[in-house]
């Protein structure tokens, strides 16, 4: 498969993988991901990938108590290493070699992030799954999906969602709203897009990092973009 990029850094939501109900473990989506990546693996792309933990927790808010925001957040990165263990879990069932590397000090369960040896194991041919976010609160998934993405070199963080692209609206509310396909960061900035959040498509601005959403539900849209065509939406400077 010939394509533009070779290292990709994959952000998926933790609610994909809850499945209709966006919450818990569906397995049939979960093996129906794992297909996926494994077949973009067998293609000869390299994948790093970085998922959420809206499965299991959507943050203080969504509680009924007064939760301090850093224990908020520090519960969030756990939901993120149970979702990086089960995929691992997945992965390796279809005889992938798969990697879980944690922000969050977790060992017995992950190794700790670090880049040399993320590097070497990607190009080595592991799938690796990055969990715990940064290490820090305050800071989203999609912010650690950029840095690990730089970190690791990649060519590219790929978004993939519940919708296929980016809207001036929401779609599955309004059916007159407009998808682009082809975005700049100033204008996701300036437009309040909330494509990811402001932190993440600065530091993918200052480092002239290539962003695409598209809809991880749709089996061959992730293969079709690789490939050249023009699937979901691409953003750059």
């Amino acid at each position: 498969m010939k394509s533009t990029y070779k290292r990709l850094l994959l952000k998926i939501s933790g609610e994909v993988l809850g499945g209709d109900k966006g919450e818990g473990f569906d397995f049939g989506v979960i093996q129906s991901l794992t297909e996926l990546i494994s077949g973009i693996h067998d293609d000869g792309f390299e994948i790093g990938i970085v998922l959420g933990g809206g499965n299991f927790f959507r943050g203080a808010k969504s509680i009924p108590l007064k939760m301090d925001r850093v224990a908020a957040d520090h519960i969030g990165m756990m939901a993120t290493l149970m979702n990086g263990v089960c995929l691992k879990e997945a992965l390796s069932s279809n005889k992938k070699k798969a990697r879980v590397l944690t922000g969050l000090q977790a060992p017995g369960i992950a190794e700790s992030f670090n880049k040399a040896r993320a590097i070497e194991s990607i190009a080595d041919g592991e799938i690796l799954i990055f969990s715990g976010g940064t290490g820090c609160p305050y800071f989203s998934t999609d912010t650690a999906a950029v840095l690990r993405a730089l970190e690791i070199e990649a060519d590219i963080v790929i978004k993939g969602t519940k919708v296929d692209g980016v809207y001036d609206k929401d779609p599955v509310k309004d059916p007159t709203a407009i998808k682009y396909t082809d975005l700049t960061y100033a204008t996701i900035l300036e437009e309040d897009l909330r494509v990811m959040d402001a932190a993440a498509i600065a530091l993918c601005r200052e480092n002239n990092l290539p962003l695409c959403v598209l809809s991880i539900f749709n089996q061959n849209d992730l293969g079709d973009f690789l490939t050249g065509k023009s699937i979901g939406t691409l953003v750059s400077s």
